[in-house]
C-alpha cells in the first residue's frame, strides 16, 4: 500500500504533519477527515507523481482556461460527468488532457472533484484544491472556478509583464558580453605586435592580459564560471543565504520596492480570493504563506497565522514586520473591524497591482540605462587601453 505524507490543521488550528498509508489521496483525506483535520498538503512518497506514475507539467494559462470553461458548463446546468467529457474534447494541451480523462475516471467512480484534482499537485497546487473543496461543500463551485480562472489570468498577465519587460535589457547585456570577449579574442590580438615595444600603461596591461586569458586559458575562465556558479547555487540551497538575499533585493532602489509588492499583491489576491469561497482562515494563511514567493513575508504571514490562532488581529504583526505600505495596513485594519477583509484584500491587490506595473516599467528603465552605461564603460576601457599607448609611442617619435 502507498505511503502518503499530509500537512493538515486541526480544530484549534495548529499544524500537524504525519504519514499514513492508504490505497490513494482520496483515502488520505478520508481518514483526514475522520481524525477531524483539514488538509493542507498531501504528497506521495514518490515525489508527487500523478497515478500514471511520471511527473506531468501544465500551465497555469492552460489551468486557468479550463477552470473557466468548466465554470461556464456548470453554471449552464451541464452535470459534472458530461462538463468533464466536454472538457477532454476540447482541451488542445496533451497533458492536461490526459490528465483530465484520470479526473473524469475518478469522479465517475464516486470521487469528489477536489479529492481527484489532488492526486496531481504539480497541476492543481492546495491553493486550487482547498478552494474547489470549499465549493462543493457550500454548492458554489461554479463561483469558486471563476474566481480561481480569474486569479491565475491575472497572475499570467503580471507574469508576462515582468518577464517581456526584462527582455530588452537581457539582450543588451547579452550583446555587450559578446561584443567584448569579440574583441579580446580576435580584435586586441592585432595590436599586440604592434605596440611590443611600447610603453603600456595600465589600462593596456589589463587589456593584453585579458586578452591572453581568454584565447590561452578559456578552458580555466570557463572552469571558473562553472565553480563560481555551483558556488552561489549550493549557497543558494540554504534558507538563510536565501533569505539574506531576499533582504538585499528589498534594499535594491526601485526594484526592490517593485519585488516587495509584488509579493503583497500575490498574498492579498491569494488570501482574498480563498476567503471569498469560503476558505477558513487559518488554512487560508496556511497556504498563502507558502504561495507569495517571499521568504520574508512568508515569515511574517506565519507570525500573523499564531495571532489569528492566539484570538488576536491580523493586522498588528503584518503592520510590525514594516513589509507592508502604510496605506495597505490601513485598509487591512478597517477591514477587520467591518468584517469585509476577502473584498478588501481583493481591491488591494488590484490597486497594489497597478502600481506595481509602474514600477515594474520604472525599474525597466532604470536598469536600460545603467546597462546602456556598463557597455560603454567596456568600449571606453578597450579603446583606451588600445589608444594611449599609441599616443604614448606618437609622442616620443615627435620629440626624437
Amino acid at each position: 500500500m502507498p505511503k502518503f505524507r499530509y500537512t493538515a490543521l486541526d480544530a484549534h488550528g495548529r499544524q500537524i504533519r504525519g504519514q499514513l498509508e492508504a490505497d490513494g489521496e482520496a483515502g488520505v483525506l478520508r481518514i483526514l477527515t475522520e481524525r477531524q483535520l483539514f488538509p493542507v498538503g498531501i504528497t506521495s512518497e514518490d515525489g508527487g507523481v500523478g497515478p500514471s506514475g511520471r511527473r506531468r507539467r501544465v500551465s497555469s494559462r492552460d489551468v486557468g482556461l479550463m477552470y473557466g470553461q468548466l465554470a461556464d458548463l456548470i453554471g449552464s446546468g451541464v452535470p459534472m460527468l458530461r462538463s468533464l467529457d466536454s472538457l477532454i474534447r476540447s482541451t488542445v494541451n496533451a497533458n492536461l488532457k490526459a490528465i483530465l480523462k484520470e479526473v473524469r475516471t475518478a469522479v465517475s467512480d464516486g470521487q469528489t472533484l477536489t479529492d481527484a484534482l489532488r492526486k496531481y499537485p504539480e497541476v492543481f497546487p492546495p491553493l486550487h484544491t482547498a478552494m474547489v473543496q470549499a465549493g462543493e461543500r457550500a454548492s458554489f463551485l461554479e463561483d469558486v472556478l471563476r474566481s480561481l480562472a480569474d486569479f491565475l489570468e491575472r497572475l499570467d498577465e503580471l507574469k508576462a509583464k515582468v518577464m517581456g519587460a526584462m527582455i530588452y535589457p537581457a539582450l543588451l547585456s547579452a550583446l555587450g558580453t559578446t561584443v567584448m570577449a569579440g574583441a579580446l579574442i580576435f580584435f586586441v590580438p592585432k595590436f599586440e605586435p604592434l605596440l611590443a615595444g611600447a610603453q603600456k600603461p595600465l589600462p593596456t596591461v589589463l587589456l593584453f592580459g585579458a586578452s591572453t586569458l581568454l584565447r590561452s586559458y578559456w578552458y580555466l575562465v570557463a572552469l571558473g564560471i562553472a565553480a563560481l556558479t555551483a558556488l552561489l547555487l549550493s549557497a543558494l540551497r540554504k534558507e538563510s543565504s536565501r533569505r539574506t538575499l531576499e533582504i538585499i533585493q528589498f534594499k535594491i532602489p526601485v526594484v526592490g520596492g517593485a519585488l516587495r509588492m509584488l509579493a503583497i499583491t500575490r498574498f492579498c489576491r491569494i488570501l482574498g480570493t480563498m476567503l471569498a469561497n469560503g476558505v477558513p482562515m487559518l488554512g487560508a494563511l496556511k497556504i498563502a504563506k507558502d504561495a507569495t514567493g517571499s521568504r520574508l513575508l512568508g515569515e511574517q504571514i506565519g507570525a500573523a497565522a499564531e495571532s489569528v490562532r492566539d484570538g488576536k488581529s491580523l493586522s498588528l504583526p503584518l503592520s510590525a514586520c514594516g513589509l507592508f505600505p502604510d496605506q495597505v495596513m490601513a485598509m487591512i485594519t478597517v477591514a477587520e473591524e467591518s468584517n469585509k477583509l476577502d473584498k478588501v484584500l481583493l481591491h488591494i491587490a488590484n490597486t497594489v497591482e497597478r502600481r506595481t506595473n509602474q514600477q515594474v516599467d520604472q525599474s525597466v528603465r532604470l536598469i536600460e540605462p545603467v546597462i546602456l552605461c556598463l557597455v560603454a564603460a567596456g568600449i571606453g576601457f578597450l579603446a583606451l587601453g588600445l589608444l594611449l599607448p599609441i599616443f604614448t609611442l606618437a609622442g616620443s617619435l615627435g620629440k626624437h
